[in-house]
């Protein structure tokens, strides 16, 4: 029987027009009672979107029709984009009346119509909807006399859904509900659905966060075979376990966590050697073990993807018996891992290295402040405890240091970007904002698991074999030249710049600007000249990191990458490779690495949602009060100003009242026609609070006057 590879390879390299699909049957010479399997992976390649049936019904690659696969993003306007899958191409504008009822989210073909131009987008049309994505919307609901509607929270969702009588299931207006759509919009016809789930008043606790989890669909709880699966895990390590592997636990290790943490993924160990050298362990929790391949509990990790941090809860990837019990490298108990030790020199160079299973005993749970507040010489008589440990944390500063200076060396960029820290009530209000610290502790960890990260990488890939790796490509140019034309105005300019573009370049743009009012500003709108980083089969190097070889493997218990790269380093290590299992991994790897890819977009897009919204809470109250801030961003309908608090709010241009300001959108600026007044991105500014939309995540500010400098 011909495999899917096979049949893909084919079209792809060989076919030379558009094949029906008898006519590939017997290309490939298949037997009668082979056809029914054959017909299920036409259907099933079609419905994943890497084959197309034309008109004629005729098979073809998509690429080879000039058609592109991809998710759309609609627009509140009503037109759309369409994001082209493995960046196969930029995006491409999609006309509201080219839509063919898609809606934001879907998985869509698009066929290209019109070529770019000179500053114009490549313009499509969708031919095809392969997967829906919004099978339930979450909106606010409101009634009339006989049927209702809900407007969805979600606003690249531009139209209405309609609600029937029998439809309505006791909701009032102004209630947050969850609607099951019925019937999909065309062109000039609404969505139709029915309400399937009352959230409640948006002012009543909770609410505003489990609507952002129904609108992302997070998962709240875990099937019951899972959890059965979950409960029938052994809390402790068998003694026949512990005995085949490497025992670490005489040696002195340790983890370093947020105090909040309760799943602990890693400990780290160091050893000063007699050469000058270091000896440094990452030691990860071997979830893989106790999460075996094809299990309920894989495949619900699978289609989590990631746990997702919501401010005052968590969405684990993992049930709490693993990811708070078994996997969880408590202190003071044996905890099966996966270790990977680095003996280090002077420069930063892993001179070797050694990967293999092992059993540890965490002597201590020390979190983040307790030794930064120690390295930094603050004193604290309630960490006399500690003392012990003293030698060890000054050794691992030390080596943090050298990590760091080799990384920078090579051109890492390390955009240091304030993330908050919000604080809530017992009733669910936020109470304080304030800006998480970066602290010696935090760094320490950070550079110990980049190491780890790369180390096995590239230990995996001389071995050539199938694993997961952590990318991010190089930078579009075209975006770079833009950005530059932005710098320029600034005095500012990325040096080098001819057919590709360094990292040194970039780390050394921000070391420019390090210190200065535009220095935020600049790292944004450079980080949004980037690529994002995502998860490939396929080793293409970081950028971000100037890293050739980069993958996740010290985060199992809260990433599905880091479990599978586990579970394929375990039947490396026990010589479980052979050759049939070797294809078989090439599919595992691939579905991996995309499904978490998006999955981990989903999850970034529901936490920054949730801190917006109770970013917008906080500042409501607020509203009158002055404070000082830096204009972050200015557009041509008015200007973002970033508080000390990272809370972020709109002037818009109108509001502007001591003169007509002209937008210039090269220098990314407002100018007065009469007074030349400038208000220029980087600017001081004094705002009043103005208005305060929480449901829509919108602070409106008034600029009192600009601070010079």
């Amino acid at each position: 029987m011909v495999t899917k590879a096979d049949l893909l390879k084919f079209l792809k390299e060989e076919a030379e027009r558009p094949m029906m699909d008898m006519d590939l049957f017997h290309y490939f010479e298949l037997e009668p009672h082979e056809s029914g399997e054959f017909y299920n992976m036409l259907s099933e390649l079609e419905d994943n979107g890497d084959i197309i049936k034309t008109k004629k019904n005729k098979v073809a690659v998509p690429l080879k029709m000039d058609i592109y696969v991809g998710k759309i993003q609609t627009t509140q306007k009503g037109f759309g984009f369409l994001i082209a899958e493995n960046n196969v191409m930029d995006d491409v504008f999609i006309p509201a009346g080219a839509l063919a009822g898609a809606m934001n989210g879907d998985r869509v073909f698009v066929k290209i119509v019109n070529r770019s131009g000179a500053g114009r987008k490549n313009e499509g049309e969708v031919i095809k909807i392969i997967k829906r994505a919004n099978e339930k919307i979450v909106g606010t609901f409101e009634a009339n006399e006989s049927f209702g509607f809900v407007v969805p929270d979600d606003k690249h969702i531009n139209k209405d859904i309609y609600i029937k009588r029998e439809g309505i299931n006791g909701a009032k207006t102004g209630q947050k509900v969850v609607v099951t759509l019925t019937e999909w919009p065309e062109e000039r016809r609404n969505p139709v659905g029915y309400i399937s789930e009352v959230l409640g008043f948006p002012n009543e606790k909770g609410v505003d966060i489990l609507s952002v989890i129904r609108k992302y669909q997070l998962p709240e709880t875990f099937p019951k075979k899972v959890h059965r699966e979950a409960e029938g895990v052994e809390q402790f390590p068998s003694p026949e376990e512990i005995g085949a592997r490497r025992d670490l636990r005489a040696q002195r290790l340790f983890t370093i966590d947020g105090a909040d943490a309760k799943d602990l993924d890693d400990a780290v160990s160091i050893e000063g050697l007699p050469n000058g050298n270091f000896q440094l362990g990452v030691h990860i929790a071997d979830v893989s073990y106790y999460v075996k391949e094809r299990s309920a509990l894989d495949k619900e990790a699978f289609d989590r993807g990631t746990s997702v941090y919501l401010i005052d809860r968590v969405i684990p990837m993992l049930p709490r018996e693993l990811s708070n019990g078994i996997c969880s490298l408590n202190p003071h108990v044996d905890r099966l891992t996966m270790s990977c030790t680095m003996e280090i020199d002077q420069q930063g160079a892993v001179v070797s290295h050694d990967i293999f299973e092992s059993v540890i005993h965490s002597t201590e749970r020390l979190i983040y402040e307790d030794v930064s507040d120690m390295l930094e010489a603050i004193e604290r008589t309630d960490l006399e405890h500690l003392e012990y440990l003293r030698e060890d944390f000054m050794q691992m500063e030390i080596l943090c240091k050298i990590l760091r200076n080799k990384r920078e060396r090579r051109g890492a960029i390390d955009f240091d970007f304030p993330e908050p820290k919000i604080i809530l009530d017992e009733t669910g209000k936020p109470i304080e904002i304030a800006k998480r610290e970066r602290r010696i502790a935090n760094r320490i960890i950070e550079e110990f698991m980049l190491a780890a990260n790369e180390t096995v990488a590239e230990h995996m890939f001389w071995l050539e074999i199938p694993f997961v790796y952590r990318v991010h490509e190089d930078p579009d140019l075209e975006k770079i030249a833009t950005f530059n034309k932005f710098l320029n105005n600034l005095g500012y300019t990325i040096k080098g710049i001819t057919e590709e573009v360094h990292p040194k370049a970039i780390q050394q743009l921000l070391s420019e600007v390090k210190g200065k009012k535009e220095e935020g500003v600049v790292n944004r709108l450079m980080l949004r000249s980037l690529k994002q980083a995502r998860y490939s089969s396929v080793k293409d190097g970081h950028f971000g990191l100037a890293a050739e070889y980069y993958s996740h493997f010290t985060s199992p218990i809260r990433r599905y990458p880091d479990l599978q790269i586990h579970r394929i380093i375990r039947d490396c290590l026990q010589h479980k490779l052979t050759e049939s299992r070797l294809q078989q991994l090439i599919p595992i790897v691939e579905a991996a690495a995309k499904q978490s890819s998006e999955r981990e977009r989903v999850a970034e897009q529901a936490e920054r949602e949730t801190d917006d919204m109770k970013k917008a809470e906080y500042m409501s109250g607020f509203v009158g009060d002055s404070f000082e801030g830096i204009i972050s961003s200015v557009t041509s309908f008015g200007l973002f100003v970033e508080l000390e608090n990272t809370c972020e709010g709109l002037t818009r241009i109108g509001e502007l009242e001591d003169d007509y300001y002209i937008y210039d959108e090269l220098s990314m600026s407002y100018v007065g026609q009469h007074t030349r007044k400038t208000y220029s991105i980087g600017d001081k500014v004094v705002v009043r609070v103005e208005r305060v939309h929480v449901l829509n995540r919108e602070v409106d500010f008034k600029i009192l006057n600009k601070i010079e400098d």
